[in-house]
């Protein structure tokens, strides 16, 4: 006489996340004799069952090799560029010459802060670089800076560029964009953003005037 028990199968999805564990979890058979002697015998309709891991070992020289060939690809950091003494695009290197040195890794990202900075003869303020990759390789492309306590304490330069003839413009709502202020000068080499919504840090970003990445304003 035999009894029947079902081995579990957790979850609905396999470890490789490609079919259901219910197609290739069997019940299994166990006899009294076993039961005994500690040994478990499958099911005759395990036999039968199709082996689908297998069915997909074939593609696993493919994605080994498109594994090793993205982790083989090198990120160029933008050019460097400088507006005044701070770095607002180029490489790890640049952002510590520049005296950003307090550089926290993350698996994606780097961010790399200065303290004391003073921009268009305003400040001091709080500043950083975010650089692209865990070890800084694919450098940066914007500076940002804020205050740590007075959220007003950026409008004193969106002051200043009113009074040296900078536009001033307002992003669209729903676009990557919204809840800024963008100020340009004809012939600066960068364009600023201002949040105007922000949560807990009110934030001034800095980027190189390439005429392809400046916003669209509302008409």
């Amino acid at each position: 006489m035999h009894s029947k028990r079902s081995v579990g199968c957790p979850g609905s999805y396999s470890a490789h996340g490609l079919y259901p564990l219910s197609t290739y979890c069997r019940p299994w058979r166990v006899s009294r004799r076993s039961l005994n002697e500690g040994a478990l015998k499958m099911s005759p309709r395990d036999k039968r069952a199709p082996d689908l891991p297998a069915r997909f070992a074939i593609f696993a020289p493919w994605l080994m090799l498109m594994t090793l060939s993205s982790c083989g690809e090198e990120r160029r950091p933008p050019a460097s560029f400088m507006f005044g003494d701070l770095p607002v695009s180029g490489s790890l290197a640049d952002a510590r010459r520049a005296g950003f040195t307090a550089c926290i890794p993350t698996n994606a990202d780097m961010r790399c802060r200065r303290e004391g900075v003073f921009f268009e003869r305003q400040g001091p303020f709080s500043a950083a670089v975010d650089l692209d990759g865990g070890d800084g390789s694919g450098g940066f492309d914007h500076l940002t800076l804020w205050h740590p306590t007075d959220q007003s304490a950026l409008i004193a330069i969106t002051n200043k560029f009113r009074t040296d003839g900078w536009s001033e413009c307002l992003t669209p709502d729903g676009s990557r964009w919204a809840g800024k202020a963008i100020y340009q000068h004809q012939g600066s080499p960068v364009f600023v953003a201002l949040d105007l919504s922000y949560w807990s840090k009110r934030r001034l970003t800095v980027y190189p005037a390439v005429r392809a990445n400046i916003p669209q304003c509302r008409r």
